[in-house]
């Protein structure tokens, strides 16, 4: 049993799917309690339900709903996590959104769901995280979910690659600022991954065979690729990591394919 994580209080946004779901998975299974995010419909519901019937300890899991672009949530997350865990060691900035569309004919209401979410809600909600990590005076980890193309150009995503390199520059302010409280904030950047969000890209197969052969690793990620990294960056084992961000894409942003 791996037991990176034994005593540690975590919380997850947007994670009954994809990415996020992984992470918490990963993180039950490392012995952390863990309080997840998800929207308020009946799918997201069944999802959590089979979360928490997969965790080795159910009594380790419980649920925050809301829109994490609503401040409100963000803060009811974190203090879910103080009052049934007792405290918060980790918080993971997950939730997101992401369409591809084209910039000419980009309507506001695609834009401001975008800005909304990946950058107002992590925001919003890292920082009661940090909050109560200071007021505890036990440090803390702060993990961002941004995507490499924090780094890359899209022709599709001119309304979403600049909210993603929002969330990797908060991590790096949010390092400097909160550094002298012992608390770390680091940045994951997975490359494509095969979640909700992506089903429709990956569908087409010529596109999908275009990604592989520009990977390395000749595949694109799962969304358990980002599970191991995350829980480095929640351990001790990163106790001296601040700052960073950590490319999760398989060698495709440094290949020449």
């Amino acid at each position: 049993m791996a037991t990176l994580l034994i005593g540690k209080a975590a919380a997850i946004t947007g994670a009954v799917t994809g990415i996020g779901r992984a992470i918490a998975a990963e993180y039950l299974r490392h012995g952390a309690s863990v309080v997840v995010n998800h929207l308020d419909d009946d799918a997201s519901r069944e999802r959590f339900e089979t979360l928490v019937k997969q965790a080795p300890d159910p009594k380790k899991l419980c649920a925050v709903v809301g829109n994490i672009a609503d401040r409100d949530v963000g803060q009811s997350i974190v203090r879910s996590a103080v009052k049934h865990f007792g405290g918060l060691d980790v918080f993971v900035a997950n939730a997101g959104v992401s369409q591809f569309k084209d910039l000419l004919t980009l309507e506001p209401a695609t834009l401001e769901a975008h800005v909304q979410t990946n950058i107002i809600g992590t925001f919003w909600s890292t920082q009661p995280a940090a909050q109560v990590m200071v007021d505890r005076k036990k440090g803390g980890s702060i993990i961002g979910i941004s995507s490499i193309s924090a780094h890359l150009g899209g022709a599709q995503q001119v309304h979403y690659t600049p909210t993603k390199a929002a969330v990797l520059s908060m991590m790096q302010s949010q390092a400097c600022a909160l550094g002298k409280y012992g608390i770390r904030c680091n940045t994951l950047l997975p490359g494509t991954t095969r979640t909700q969000l992506a089903a429709e890209d990956l569908a087409d197969d010529a596109k999908l065979k275009y990604l592989e052969s520009r990977i390395p690793l000749g595949r694109v990620a799962d969304p358990e690729d980002m599970a191991g990294p995350a829980v480095f960056l929640a351990s001790d084992m990163s106790r001296y990591v601040s700052g960073a961000e950590i490319l999760v894409d398989g060698g495709c942003s440094i290949s020449l394919q």
